[in-house]
């Protein structure tokens, strides 16, 4: 039911701050059967809990808590985002940058259900992100792309045959989404990656990921350099 997808969801950062230190957060909005009521004056539907459950309808959410809710499936922990200055010596600058997060105490077998499907969805041939895998072994990512409708579909075009998002003017383009988490099977960095109106989120953000995911473990103080591998796809280190 939906109050209890509600409950889940703000546990993994959906639909509330979660509390970065810079201003100007934005809560999102995941719905409950009371809050409709409260603000439209109608009971809850049974299939808005359908459309709620692939974060349609109401749900509203920032690349931030989308991110969020990545490092929380990875880690099965209640990971906090904290900005910080750089590092030092192969470690953070601030001490809180290193504080050791809660366990969720959610299932395991729930969490790798999840896991393997971000995986497949990178690594197997007919995922959607597969031509946007990091093929350095150790370095793989899982990830997931979504689209963000921001205009309505009506019934007479759906009748019709619905406009493809290239045939449509830029501002009615739906917004492309992926979200993302590396390596693999000791997850360090996670990011969300949102591209208005650009579509596909295979096409448009996943590329921006991985090559975030490359960048980022590159420049990883704790770990091996890549040059080799920066050099193949023509990028500088520095």
């Amino acid at each position: 039911g939906i109050d209890r997808i509600s409950a889940m969801s703000r546990r993994f950062g959906l639909g509330e701050l979660v509390g970065l230190d810079l201003p100007g957060e934005k809560p999102g909005l995941i719905p409950t059967r009371d809050w409709k009521l409260a603000n439209i004056g109608e009971p809850w539907q049974g299939g808005e809990t359908l459309v709620t459950a692939i974060g349609q309808g109401f749900v509203l959410s920032t690349p931030l808590q989308l991110a969020v809710m990545t490092a929380r499936l990875a880690s099965g922990r209640e990971v906090r985002p904290h900005i910080i200055r750089g590092f030092r010596d192969g470690a953070p600058e601030e001490a809180k940058a290193a504080v050791e997060f809660a366990d969720m105490e959610l299932p395991e077998e729930h969490l790798k259900i999840v896991r393997r499907g971000m995986d497949g969805v990178v690594n197997e041939l007919r995922g959607t992100a597969y031509r946007k895998r990091i093929e350095t072994e150790g370095w793989e990512m899982a990830g997931k792309t979504g689209t963000s409708q921001v205009r309505r579909i009506t019934m007479a075009e759906r009748r019709a045959g619905v406009i493809k998002n290239e045939d449509l003017p830029w501002r009615r383009r739906d917004h492309a989404l992926f979200v993302a988490y590396a390596p693999i099977h000791a997850p360090r960095y996670c990011c969300a990656v949102v591209v208005e109106h650009g579509g596909s989120g295979s096409k448009a953000a996943a590329p921006i990921a991985r090559d975030i995911m490359i960048e980022t473990q590159a420049r990883d103080p704790s770990g091996p350099r890549a040059a080799p591998l920066l050099a193949r796809l023509g990028v500088e280190e520095g």
